[in-house]
């Protein structure tokens, strides 16, 4: 099986599914390029006098509600086109061409779409479209773009692509979902164009955006099928353990939405499916792909190429389980296409294939490291993983199962992530990390009645959990599952001894009947891993500082509002319409409020509660922009020079570090906290910066590394002497050069208000910048203003 070319072939017509975010949303393009909605006629027996955009797309998602597309949609698309234009209704054309686009390539009728493109590019040119940045625009060319993508024209889907990039940059709003699409899909063309690894910075980008923009991200069809798309490139680059934790996250978030009679389930499923053939689980790749085609012929009938290559790869997945001899029955594949089976699909495993499943390959340069049970390590070695990753794998192997064993009836409740404070939760720890207050932890949180029910003995219990954990040469986590017994009993493991478990694979495999059948074919790879573990090494203690234990204790089990009033003074987010208490929260306090992980939220209130920090009211992300802007010109453009000329070098350097943390803090407000979150405090605040500055649409892009100039010239600048390695050339160059880069910055904030339409001056001394931001501040408390 050529594995590589049948997953760029899987990637490029299947992942997605047919109807993606970027064809769902046509209906901007009309509404875009004319707003007038007119009446359509009911009378089938004549061409319109009017077209109905609304009653179309109404009429549209119907035959798909009912999975009717396979044999109504082309045709009602081609009489759609006709009535558009008899018409006379441009708008309207141009969104039936958007969805007609994207039914056909779902349909494989590449040939017929490239007319349908050109058609619609054309159209949007008479419409005096293609010489604007309108949302109708971007819209039509992602569509085109994808269009070409899935005819293999790459070229000139790269093109369309950089164009509607272009685009968007002015047209579209940072939480946009169909930003999110063009990343999705720029994604695949990089992936089927041999560029991998730009193929996984443009699904994490489009992940990010789609989760920022989400009310409940783990039940979101959208985050699922960006997991979906993110698991397929990163097996292209053999990242298996990647690849199986956001395939199994996929399927969770359908389950968890119940979502499963979704099209795109299938993608899901077909997704976890080749993931598992390329660990070699082949029993569960059969059963994943056999739902795929049943949901794929519901949905879409038979004569697509999703069902085709679905069904080309369940062959060969079919031939590769009797080669090893794994055999799978059909129990449960009938049946409800939409829900793999709870029972039957058992696996039937020779000894010679448990040898072969996930995780029984072990390296003898194997980590083992083992903390007590209050996270104190009893001896170490440094460990290689993030903390984050870490946190997750402690929570799927140790806690997860803790709680589905001793409190099953309150599983569906008990929201766990790793948030707060700690480097860890913003993903910027490294050995250096490691020093204090590091161990494998995770929080959970309740609602105040669950706590009063269980809080005290479920944190008697979370801290008796084993924290022997193991790390590989792949980096995959292994937690020592044994169990304790204690007054309420003892906690079943996931198998005997140290079994491997995938990071963080939340969701259950597809077809998997219960837990022994899930782990038939790995079962014989316990016994490897545990004999590649190695004796703990003695090395410093972790120690546990004051400030992370009690009540600023950073794990555990704590009530929702508790959790989040530790951290902000506050157990929710204060109001939209309370804008004196959020001006009164620090950045890095509403950062540290809504950074890290949440690794699972049935109920989906923390969440909520979670972005309602992140949901700054715009008035007051207006009113610090101002603040920011009144301070960049005091500090930056008049006390600074002002300072370096009377020779007081202190101030000069206090005037610079003010300047810093101004226009840092302005670059975060720009690109806006709900999508790319909080400036973190200072120890963290550049690092963060330069992830903002790396991401391909963020704005004011140049402003962290300009920033980072100004402080390594800093000392020169303030006082003189050669020993601050400037070779003895003195002040004066240094200067000049700061001076220079503090113009800049203001220079291109003004561009970048210019382009927000914040201001209509060109003015560069910011402090004349304030009042045209104000103006746009909605409301009239007296606390949002400064002028």
């Amino acid at each position: 099986m050529d594995e590589e070319a049948l997953l760029k072939q899987f990637a490029a017509q299947f992942a997605h599914g047919p109807d993606d975010a970027d064809d769902t949303d046509a209906a901007a393009a009309a509404q875009g390029a004319d707003s007038t909605a007119n009446q359509a006629t009911d009378d089938a027996d004549q061409s319109p006098a009017t077209f109905d955009t609304q009653q179309f797309l109404n009429r549209l998602d119907a035959i798909f509600d009912r999975h009717a597309a396979a044999t109504e949609a082309g045709p009602y698309l081609e009489q759609a086109m006709v009535d558009a234009e008899n018409a006379g209704d441009e708008a309207g054309l141009l969104t039936v061409l958007n969805e007609t686009m994207g039914f056909y390539r779902s349909q494989g009728r590449h040939k017929e779409n490239q007319w349908i493109v050109q058609r619609a590019l054309e159209l949007a040119a008479r419409m005096g479209l293609t010489t604007g940045t309108s949302e109708a625009w971007a819209t039509t060319l992602i569509n085109c773009a994808t269009a070409m993508r899935a005819a293999q024209q790459y070229d000139q889907a790269e093109d369309l692509y950089h164009q509607a990039q272009s685009v968007c940059r002015h047209s579209l709003a940072p939480t946009d979902r169909r930003l999110a699409a063009l990343h999705n899909n720029l994604s695949m063309l990089y992936s089927e164009t041999n560029r991998p690894d730009k193929a996984e910075l443009e699904l994490r980008e489009a992940l990010r955006i789609i989760e920022a923009s989400s009310v409940n991200p783990d039940a979101d069809i959208d985050v699922a099928s960006s997991h979906t798309n993110l698991a397929l490139t990163l097996l292209t680059e053999h990242k298996l353990e990647g690849a199986h934790w956001h395939a199994a996250k996929a399927l969770e978030i359908y389950r968890t939405g119940h979502l499963e009679h979704s099209a795109h389930y299938a993608s899901a499923l077909a997704g976890f499916a080749q993931v598992c053939f390329a660990e070699r689980r082949h029993a569960d790749a059969v059963t994943g792909y056999r739902h795929a085609l049943a949901v794929i012929e519901e949905c879409y009938g038979k004569d697509t190429d999703y069902w085709r290559i679905t069904a080309d790869n369940l062959r060969q997945a079919e031939e590769e389980a009797a080669k090893a001899g794994v055999t799978v029955d059909n129990a449960g594949v009938a049946g409800d296409a939409g829900t793999p089976p709870q029972s039957g699909s058992r696996l039937s495993n020779s000894p010679a294939q448990g040898k072969t499943g996930a995780g029984a390959t072990s390296s003898p340069s194997t980590v083992s490291v083992s903390t007590g049970s209050a996270g104190t390590a009893e001896a170490v070695s440094a460990c290689p993983v993030s903390g984050l990753k870490l946190a997750r794998a402690f929570w799927t192997q140790m806690g997860k199962p803790m709680i589905a064993a001793k409190y099953p009836q309150y599983a569906g409740r008990i929201a766990a992530g790793l948030v707060g404070h700690g480097s860890e939760c913003y993903g910027f720890d490294d050995a250096y990390s490691q020093d204090h207050d590091f161990g494998p932890r995770f929080c959970l949180w309740l609602t105040d009645e669950d706590y009063a029910a269980i809080g005290e003995q479920l944190e008697a219990d979370y801290e008796a959990l084993p924290r022997k954990f193991s790390v590989d040469a792949q980096g995959r986590v292994t937690f020592e599952a044994h169990a304790r017994s204690d007054a309420s009993g003892a906690f079943p493991s996931a198998g005997a001894g140290s079994t491997v478990i995938p990071d963080a694979a939340n969701a259950p495999t597809p077809g998997t009947a219960t837990d022994d059948a899930a782990t038939a074919e790995s079962g014989a790879a316990s016994s490897d891993v545990a004999e590649a573990m190695t004796t703990p090494i003695d090395a410093p203690l972790f120690p546990v500082t004051p400030r992370a234990q009690g009540a600023n204790r950073r794990d555990g089990v704590f009530r929702i509002g508790d959790f989040f009033e530790s951290i902000t003074g506050y157990r929710t987010a204060p109001a939209q319409t309370a804008p004196h208490e959020w001006l009164m929260l620090q950045e890095s306090t509403l950062a540290a409020a809504t950074n890290g992980e949440v690794f699972a939220d049935p109920t989906g209130l923390f969440s909520k509660t979670r972005q309602g920090f992140k949901n700054m009211p715009d008035d007051v992300r207006l009113a610090l922009i101002s603040k920011r802007l009144g301070m960049i010109a005091q500090a930056g453009q008049y006390n600074l020079p002002r300072s370096l000329k009377r020779g007081d070098g202190a101030a000069a350097w206090l005037s610079i570090h003010e300047f810093v943390q101004a226009t840092a803090s302005l670059v975060f407000l720009v690109n806006v906290p709900m999508v790319v979150g909080y400036m973190p405090y200072y120890k963290w605040q550049f690092a963060a910066l330069r992830k903002l500055s790396g991401s391909m649409f963020a704005l004011l892009p140049n402003v962290g590394e300009q920033l980072e100039t100004v402080m390594r010239l800093s000392s020169t600048a303030c006082y003189g002497g050669a020993g601050f390695g400037e070779g003895g050339k003195g002040a004066a160059p240094a200067i000049e050069k700061i001076n220079d880069v503090v113009e800049q910055i203001a220079v291109d904030i003004v561009r970048e208000l210019k382009r927000e339409h914040l201001t209509t001056s060109g003015e560069t001394f910011l402090e004349w910048q304030r009042p045209y931001v104000e103006d746009h501040i909605v409301s009239d408390d007296p606390v949002l203003k400064s002028l």
